[in-house]
């Protein structure tokens, strides 16, 4: 029952020995789950920082700001990009030189108008989280050049990295609380929320931060 914003920023995780060793972190043994405190400036913690998460928003071979961005703007901020076009075309690697990085084949992508209104959004959050691999291992240097994690959040905020991201969102806590009252309210009435729910919901968010939007605070107020 802690506050709901240990979800995007905290000082602990919870690991068995297989996944300590594909996160880096030493002296964790045997099969059971357990709490593990993280030193000052590790790299994991959180839902952003989160293997499952990064693996499933990546390619099986490559990493994808596209679907890491749009992954953050759906599911942590409430405001996904629109769908694409049906007439779109996709990342041609035939007319964009592979020998490009990531970042500047996205860009050369982004210069189609037709492809730059939903990307100006969700790349450069996507951008931010680079220093994971497709499966979620931490890197510093990608092809032998140093990785540029650079970022920025549709509101025109600026950072870099995963950090960056984390603090950029809790500046803004009911943001995502919003996004997670929305969630766990779907999940409580079998439905969508309409937007007639909308005054429900800043309510349930408003008395939840008198209480450091514990987790019990958002229940009980969805409950009522």
């Amino acid at each position: 029952d802690g506050s709901v914003l240990d979800l995007i920023d905290t000082d602990h995780t919870y690991l068995n020995e297989r996944l300590a060793k594909h996160y880096g972190i030493p002296h964790v043994y045997g099969s059971r789950f357990r709490r593990v405190d993280l030193p000052d400036g590790n790299s994991r913690g959180g839902l952003l920082r989160q293997a499952s998460i990064l693996t499933v928003t990546s390619y099986a071979t490559r990493t994808s700001p596209v679907i890491r961005g749009n992954w953050v703007l759906e599911n942590i901020l409430g405001a996904p990009a629109p769908p694409p076009p049906e007439d779109v075309p996709s990342l041609d690697a035939g007319v964009i030189s592979a020998k490009l990085s990531l970042r500047d084949r996205l860009a050369k992508h982004r210069a189609d108008a037709a492809c730059a209104s939903c990307h100006n959004l969700m790349d450069p959050v996507g951008f931010s989280l680079e220093n994971f691999d497709a499966v979620g291992r931490w890197r510093d240097r990608e092809a032998g050049q140093p990785v540029d994690v650079s970022g920025a959040l549709p509101d025109g905020s600026k950072f870099a990295g995963v950090a960056g991201l984390e603090a950029a969102i809790l500046r803004r806590p009911e943001v995502f609380v919003r996004t997670l009252t929305e969630k766990l309210m779907t999940f409580a009435l079998g439905r969508g929320v309409e937007h007639y729910d909308g005054p429900a919901i800043r309510r349930v968010v408003r008395e939840a931060a008198k209480h450091d939007y514990r987790f019990s605070a958002l229940v009980l107020g969805i409950v009522r």
